[in-house]
This record gives structure tokens, sequence and C-alpha cells, in this order.
């Protein structure tokens, strides 16, 4: 009970930080009203739970109006704040019955002088790109027009016409425009400016390896506390500072826990190190792995990367958001099966069998992890067996849930990247939406998929585009982009009853 409304408070941390990260700047709704309204559902849960125990779980129709009703309100308010933001009327609009002492507006700061327009058209050859229309905003200078070539050839000469004129002084991005005509887009390029007056010793910094090692000596000492608990040693409490260093002292009880520790931070290392190495690769500045450390729940939420420059293209966008699950996938597969090689089978007690209890384990839970059970037990698996997890298979199953969690085409997720390189902004942000659904109905078969459909309504469905975020990508990666998301389908959903008949589980 205690770790759940902690979970909750953690949840609703985080769900602030996303929606004044992602929206607050969009809309004058105020940040705390369109956090409530997201936290609502979990809240409504908590309460549930605090009255009525786990062991009475709420009617799902209370939770999917509850959900309806909270997401409809808070597009309501979104969309109220942006309206409100776009008809407040300035000065000049002003009717003619307010006071005539009006505060003296703030000149607007624009990204190029006029003089320098016929520069900007010049950059914009009409073979290439015929610029129709030049719109000035405070900090960009958005240009409409008709293309008329390649996108990748337009995007590549008209970037290097604007970097002849204006040195680094703006960043191109190449937009899908909801007319379907692409348009361009300069903004001040901050990142360059910052670059030349910061000396170089300081922006090595970015990396912070110090920093990296010792959140990595966290996390192994806290993942080895808790693979303790799962090889079955008994655990001191943590209140207790006496018994918990007489604990760490002992390398016989801490060896136990060292296979699920070692198991659980090589995947998570390298899924992130696939995401850093392929940043690197395109020469984007990122930072090293952060490994977040917890003492308890699974010694770790997981570790994350930052990008610090703009992602150039759509084929980087994929390189780079495919690298991580791929990556962290085929270290996962040996480690899960010989973990399972290694676990027990035990009588399939349906009160027991829990979705992430590792002591019975039902192999049936997931295609995949059926078919490496069967690959790694042979016979022994019966259609009345479970699972009692070795340590290093415990890490192994996790990894495929990390896995796919991360490829869920949502947002700002590595799936919600892939479709974006895939298909484009606006279609990624129907497929995301279509994808929460789909995963709220199947938590309505699967309670264990109703954590994890309230965590993917709250995040934001729009990612941050690359700067040619038009040109599409080749037919590999498309390819490569259906299968992470076959493995997906085949990580999340059940065993059909006609193939466990067939492998005799």
């Amino acid at each position: 009970m205690a770790f759940w409304f902690l979970f909750i408070l953690l949840l609703g941390l985080a769900t602030y930080l996303m929606v004044q990260h992602s929206v607050a700047h969009i809309t004058r709704t105020p940040v705390w009203l369109l956090w409530l309204v997201l936290m609502t559902p979990a809240l409504l849960l908590s309460g549930w739970t605090l009255m009525y125990g786990t062991k009475q779980p709420p009617p799902p129709g209370l939770i999917l109006s509850c959900l309806f009703v909270c997401t409809l309100l808070y597009l309501i308010l979104f969309q109220w704040g942006r309206r409100v933001s776009s008809d407040t009327p300035t000065p000049a609009q002003a009717p003619e019955s307010q006071p005539t002492i009006q505060p003296t507006p703030e000149p607007i700061v624009r990204p190029i002088e006029p003089t320098e327009e016929t520069q900007l058209r010049n950059c914009f050859p009409w073979s290439v790109y015929y610029v129709q229309n030049i719109e000035y905003r405070p900090q960009s200078v958005i240009c409409r027009g008709q293309l008329r070539t390649k996108a990748s050839n337009a995007y590549q000469q008209i970037k290097t016409n604007i970097e002849a004129q204006f040195g680094d002084r703006f960043l191109l991005i190449f937009q899908e425009g909801f007319n379907g005509k692409p348009f361009f887009v300069l903004v001040p390029n901050t990142q360059a400016a910052k670059d030349r007056n910061t000396p170089r010793r300081d922006q090595e910094r970015l990396t912070r390896p110090g920093l990296a090692l010792l959140l990595l000596v966290a996390t192994l000492i806290t993942t080895t506390f808790v693979g303790v608990g799962i090889a079955g040693a008994s655990l001191p409490p943590l209140s207790e500072t006496s018994s918990l260093l007489k604990f760490l002292s002992n390398p016989d009880v801490l060896l136990k826990g060292l296979p699920y520790a070692l198991g659980l931070m090589t995947i998570l290392g390298i899924h992130e190190l696939g995401h850093y190495l392929t940043a690197r690769s395109y020469k984007i500045r990122s930072t090293l792995p952060y490994f977040i450390p917890v003492p308890f729940f699974l010694g770790t939420f997981g570790a994350f990367i930052q990008m610090r420059s703009p992602i150039p293209n759509r084929k980087a966008l994929f390189d780079i958001s495919i690298a991580g699950p791929i990556a962290g996938f085929v270290i996962t597969l040996p480690l899960l099966i010989w973990g399972l090689a290694h676990s027990d089978v035990v009588p399939l007690i349906e009160e027991k069998t829990r979705f992430l209890n590792p002591n019975a384990l039902n192999p049936k839970y997931s295609i995949l992890l059926a078919f490496l059970s069967k690959l790694a037990l042979g016979s022994q698996l019966t259609a009345k067996s479970a699972l009692d997890l070795h340590p290093v298979a415990v890490a192994g199953f996790l990894g495929l849930i990390v896995t796919a969690l991360n490829l869920m085409p949502v947002g700002q997720l590595d799936g919600g990247h892939i479709v974006h390189a895939m298909f484009g902004q606006r279609t990624a942000i129907v497929i995301g939406q279509v994808s929460r659904l789909l995963l709220l109905l199947l938590s309505l078969v699967r309670e264990e998929f109703l954590m994890w459909a309230i965590i993917l309504l709250f995040m934001p469905l729009i990612d941050e585009p690359a700067l040619n975020d038009v040109t599409e990508l080749d037919n590999k990666r498309d390819i490569g982009g259906l299968l992470a998301m076959a493995l997906l389908i085949v990580i999340i959903l059940p065993l059909p009853q006609a193939i466990a008949n067939f492998l005799q589980i």
C-alpha cells in the first residue's frame, strides 16, 4: 500500500513537470489546473484503494468514464487557453470606450532586419522552393511557398544558402504543413552563441563522467539490495542502520543479489548506450547514460540520456530511437534464455500466477515469453506449469517489459519517435492516440496493463520535430520500424490458445 501511494506521488510530480515543459508556453490555462485534470483518474484510483483495499478493484466503467471525461476536459481547457491567448486584443485593437492611458507596448524583436529580407529571399531559388509569403514572429521567420524538387535536395541547398548568408545565426527547420505544403522556419541558434562564449573545457563537461559513475555505483548497490530479496535472502529494515551496514558487509549475501543487479543494469545500460553511440555518430551532443537509483521496487527507475543538439532529419530520429530498444533486446535475449533454463517449474495456481510475480509466472502471459520458455525448458514446461524465475530471468523479463514500454508508439517514447520518423508528426499523433485507447481496452481484459494505460494517457503526443522533418525514410528503415512494432505485439499480447496447444503448454 505504501509503495502504491509513493508511486502516485512520483507519477504526480512527473506529470506536473511534463505538463509544464510541454504545454505551459502554448496555453494560458494554469498548469496546476491541467495537472489536476490529468491526475484525477489516478487520484480516484488511489481513493478507491484507500477505502476498499487492493482486493476489491474499482468497476471498469468508473475508470473508463473518468478517463473519458478528464481527457475531454483537458482538451477543452487546453484549447480555451490557446483561444484566449490568440484572441486577446492588442492596445491598437482595444475598444474606444476603454481608458486612453495604455501601457507602452514592448517593441517586437525580429530575428532579421527588414533590410535583410532580400538576402533571405535569395536563399530560396525559384526552381527549388518558390517563396510566396514570409511571416515574421518574435522568435522565428516562417517562409511558405511551393516545393519544386525533392525535399532532401531542397533542404540541403537552402540550408547551405542560409549558412552562406547568415552564418550560424539560425537553425533551419523544414516541417509539414496542415495543408500538405511544407514550409521553412528560421529560429535563432542560441546554442551556437553559447558555444562561442563558453570555454571549450566547459563544453566538454556536458558528459559529466563523474556524475554518471556515481549514479552507476549507487544503482549497483540498490539493485543488489533488491536482488538479494529476489534471490530469497532476508532483508534488514532500511531504518536499522546498524543491521543494514552489517548486511552490506556480508559478501556471501551480497553475491546472491549480484546476478539480478548485473543483469538488469546491463540491459538498461546497453539500451541507453545504443541511443548514445548512435547520437554521437550523427554528431549530436549528448550526455552519458545516467542511472536512477532507488532503494525499493526494482532498485532503479531506469536510465536516460539527454541530447543537447537538434536532430538533423527523420533518418537520424529513426536510427537514434530504434537503436536503444534493439540493443537492449539483443542483450536481453541470451540473459533471459539462460535465466529461464536455470529457473524452476512449479504448479500453475491461478491465485498465485500474477503478471509480475517472479515466484509463479505464467509464461502464457506473453507470446514471446512462452516461446523462449519452451525453448529453454523443453518438455519440462506443460500446460499446468508456471515459472519460479531465477534472478537473471527476472532481470531478462524486466528487460522485455522495458523494451515493450519504450516501443509504445506514443509521444516522446522511442516508439513514438519511430512512428514519427516513419509517417510524419501528424500521422504519429493519430497513431499515438489510437494506441493509448487500444491499451486502455486491453487493460479491461488484463488488469496489469491499467497502470501502463494511465501513464501513457498523461504523456504528450507531440514531440520535437527534426530539422528536416519532411524527407521520408527509405524502405529498409520502414521495414525495420514495422518489425519493431511486431516485436512490441509479441511481447505484450498473451499466447493464443491454438499456439499453446501446438507448443503443448
